[in-house]
């Protein structure tokens, strides 16, 4: 193939350049290069000669082989001369004979002037395009495919970077690993800093949630429980502890805070349990977030036991009202979801009423009770904080007759919202400490809790023989486990005495009497 001189020619004279330190073996290599190259020269002089003579058309097979083969000892001795001489660069591609030559130094076409590594490749990059594709003369040839030329320009430009790598000094390569240590060293502390940015705001959460709690449950107490409030108008012993100084309320932990008053008709006493949300756990707020909760108070009257009827009444949300009617024994025994009555005033419909019986439930949700809280529109306006209320003398636990009021909390600038909440305590107080079933209720209740107790009896002794055979199951195999331990005399001697003790149980009994 014929070749062009002026990408060598560049070359050679990029190499001709004085640098710093040239050595006289250097010199040598350079002439040896030189007197090569114009050897080549002649050579390729009469190969273009002799092409553009026969347009590429007639030649023998002789001609041919004689052609590349003074081209093959051409391309072999060039290599030589190049590794005798000092490498310049490390690219691997070999010279083909189908393109344009390869640019042998690509450091020349650098400006010298070019300080950082992308300035390098970018200059590498531009001077093997170039060198390559500038002096490429489409005419020249003939037929040759298009394929090669895509396959080699794909080749050039993933060729391209490794050269640009090589050429790039040592001293940068330093510098640009120095730097990404660095990052990597900034890197190594991320889960340090993030660890410990979540430690001071988890902090910090503890005491705001904290103080948060703190400051609801004092506003309650402040609001209700202090002087001239509802509490303190209708019991005479306020807190927990005897004393005129004590504590109004006992915090049983972060969330927990609990309320005692005594001293009233009708009643043992009240307790009143504050159940908020963990504001000062991090995790549990970030939940609240997504999971809303609601601040909880729950109140438990224990009412005389001379003081309450026969009386099981519920009432809450409809869904709520059904999930208490399935869960509580007391409900589940004695008590039904109740519907509304004709011809009279009931609570909203979004509530649901469960009760022993239709009197019971009329006689407790009084006119009075529907113009405060449980009407159609008071309800709207005060009864938001409504959970439930649940009134039995079948209470599962040490205290019988119980009454339980369940409210949600508002914000501590809101407390006198629930005012009319916590008025339904006292005044259902005093109703049903007053309240007498009439004899057709009372019958029924007292049938109906007969037979609870018989079915209590029942179970109680079920559960007593279950608990004795169980025993005796024990007990048996507890022996056999002992006769699989011992030896054959033993055995028999076991069973010889098994055998007279029930000879003897079967034997009749004879009474004997003495002769005066």
């Amino acid at each position: 193939m014929a070749r062009r001189a002026s990408p060598s020619l560049c070359s050679i004279s990029s190499l001709l350049l004085p640098r710093s330190a040239d050595s006289l073996y250097h010199l040598v290599a350079l002439l040896t290069i030189f007197s090569l190259f114009l050897n080549h020269l002649a050579r390729a002089a009469l190969v273009s000669a002799a092409a553009a003579d026969s347009h590429f058309e007639g030649f023998d097979a002789e001609e041919d082989d004689e052609a590349q083969a003074d081209e093959s000892d051409d391309l072999e001795s060039l290599r030589l001369a190049n590794l005798k001489s000092t490498p310049l660069t490390t690219s691997s591609d070999p010279e083909s004979h189908h393109g344009p030559p390869i640019v042998s130094d690509p450091v020349a076409a650098v400006d010298e002037g070019a300080a950082t590594a992308g300035d390098v490749k970018e200059a590498v990059v531009k001077s093997v395009g170039t060198s390559r594709f500038d002096f490429w003369d489409e005419d020249e040839f003939e037929g040759l495919p298009a394929v090669e030329e895509n396959q080699q320009q794909a080749e050039d430009e993933v060729d391209a970077p490794k050269v640009a790598e090589a050429v790039i000094p040592p001293d940068q390569n330093a510098t640009e690993k120095a730097g990404g240590g660095r990052f990597v060293k900034q890197q190594s502390y991320m889960v340090e800093i993030v660890c410990g940015s979540f430690l001071i705001i988890f902090l910090i959460n503890y005491f705001t949630g904290k103080k948060e709690n703190e400051k609801i449950a004092l506003a309650w107490a402040a609001r209700f429980a202090t002087r001239d409030s509802i509490f303190a108008k209708n019991f005479s012993l306020l807190g927990v502890g005897e004393g005129e100084d004590s504590p109004l309320l006992l915090k049983e932990g972060q969330t927990i805070f609990k309320f005692y008053a005594s001293g009233r008709r009708y009643c043992q006493g009240l307790l009143a349990t504050i159940e908020l949300k963990s504001r000062h756990d991090l995790i549990s707020r970030l939940y609240n977030m997504v999971v809303p909760n609601k601040d909880e108070i729950s109140f438990e009257v224990y009412m005389n036991d001379d003081a309450m009827d026969q009386v099981i009444f519920a009432m809450a949300k409809k869904k709520a009202a059904k999930v208490m009617q399935k869960e509580l024994v007391d409900l589940q025994r004695f008590a039904a979801l109740v519907s509304p009555p004709n011809g009279r005033k009931w609570a909203p419909d979004e509530l649901g009423v469960v009760s022993e019986s239709k009197e019971v439930a009329g006689d407790l949700i009084t006119d009075i009770v529907l113009d405060q809280v449980f009407g159609e529109k008071a309800f709207e306006k005060y009864g938001k904080g409504f959970i439930s209320m649940h009134f039995s003398d079948q209470h599962p636990g040490t205290h019988r007759k119980m009454l339980q009021f369940k409210f949600a909390l508002p914000d501590a600038n809101n407390m006198a919202d629930m005012t009319r909440l916590i008025a339904l305590i006292p005044y259902y107080i005093d109703l049903i400490g007053k309240y007498k079933l009439s004899s057709q209720a009372r019958s029924k209740t007292e049938t109906a809790r007969a037979k609870a107790a018989q079915e209590a009896y029942k179970e109680l002794q079920n559960a007593r023989q279950e608990a004795l055979q169980q025993k005796k199951a024990e007990k048996k195999k507890l022996m056999e486990e002992a006769a699989a331990k011992l030896s054959a005399e033993a055995l028999r001697k076991r069973e010889a005495k098994e055998r007279a003790r029930q000879m003897k149980k079967a034997m009749p009994k004879v009474k004997m009497s003495r002769g005066h």
